[in-house]
C-alpha cells in the first residue's frame, strides 16, 4: 500500500493518503508564529499498522520543509510522538 502525508492549509491540517484513501488527519491551529496541533486521528481500519506515526512523522518533516513555525503539542499522540522521539524536540523551540 502507497502512502504519503500532505498538508492541506485550508483545512489547517495534515492528511494521511494510503492509496489514495483518507486514512489519518493531524488537526491544528495557527497562531503567530506556532502551529498547535489539537486533535490527530487515524481512522479505525488503518489502525494498528504504525499508521499513527507515520502521520505524526511526515507532519512533523514537512512542517520542518515548509516553515520555521514553532510546534505546541496539545494533542496527547503528537507530544508522545516527539517524546520518543528526539530528533522532532527542536521543532518545539524553534
Amino acid at each position: 500500500m502507497a502512502s504519503e502525508v500532505i498538508h492541506d492549509p485550508t483545512m489547517n491540517r495534515y492528511e494521511l493518503l494510503v492509496d489514495g484513501v483518507q486514512a489519518g488527519i493531524a488537526d491544528y491551529q495557527l497562531r503567530d508564529d506556532t502551529i498547535i496541533f489539537v486533535h490527530t486521528e487515524v481512522d479505525p481500519k488503518f489502525r494498528g499498522q504504525g499508521r499513527g506515526g507515520e502521520l505524526a512523522r511526515g507532519a512533523l518533516n514537512l512542517l520542518r520543509a515548509e516553515s520555521e513555525a514553532r510546534v505546541v503539542p496539545q494533542c496527547e499522540f503528537i507530544e508522545r510522538f516527539i517524546t520518543d522521539n528526539p530528533e522532532y524536540r527542536d521543532l518545539l523551540s524553534r
